[in-house]
């Protein structure tokens, strides 16, 4: 996982007001918080931070009252319309920190022939991981599974240093079989006009 530098500047200004002139200089307002500490008021810059975020669980090193600090995003609150950021909240980490993350899931493989579906029950997987090794996402094959089959988050093989944050029973991925609707009385009687 890699490491992205931010230049980061306390705030003492809070509010609606404050928080728009911080975006019209295309910067992020945002509160880093955690190890116990009060909540940290800062700016972030806008561009670097979104390309940033781009990457899942990115670890940030940021420059904070002088010191270098690691944090990872928790909450990103971005516009609806527009999609730019509006606010963002950061969680402190340290070397060798366990922290619980969601990870995504990469579905790989083909299901067994016939016509199933395959259900997505989660999209993402909550582990407990390191906090400088979070691994960008988790792979389930899903090769030869048939209707009726499920994978189980206790079933995912898991990069090494992480566990499940999750009850190991709950369904992650199921396979159903496409059942194609029976034609109605209506529709069988017009098929026959027809012909």
């Amino acid at each position: 996982m890699s490491e992205v530098k931010l230049a980061t500047e306390v705030r003492s200004e809070f509010g609606k007001g404050a928080a728009r002139r911080i975006r019209r200089e295309n910067k992020v307002p945002g509160v880093v918080y955690g190890h116990g500490g009060d909540p940290i008021h800062v700016t972030l810059p806008g561009h670097e931070l979104l390309l940033a975020l781009r990457t899942p669980n990115v670890l940030l090193a940021l420059e904070l009252n002088g010191t270098k600090q690691l944090a990872i995003p928790k909450a990103v609150q971005r516009d609806p319309l527009k999609g730019f950021l509006e606010h963002v909240d950061l969680l402190l980490v340290k070397l060798g920190e366990k922290v619980t993350v969601d990870l995504p899931i990469v579905v790989e493989g083909e299901l067994a022939a016939g016509a199933n579906l395959l259900e997505h029950v989660m999209n993402t997987l909550s582990v407990e991981t390191e906090a400088t090794h979070i691994p960008e996402s988790v792979t389930v094959s899903v090769a030869g599974l048939d209707s009726g089959d499920a994978v189980y988050a206790k079933d995912i093989t898991l990069p090494s240093g992480t566990t499940l944050a999750v009850d190991g029973d709950a369904v992650v991925l199921q396979v159903l079989s496409a059942q194609a609707e029976e034609p109605s009385a209506e529709a069988e009687g017009d098929a026959a006009a027809e012909a």
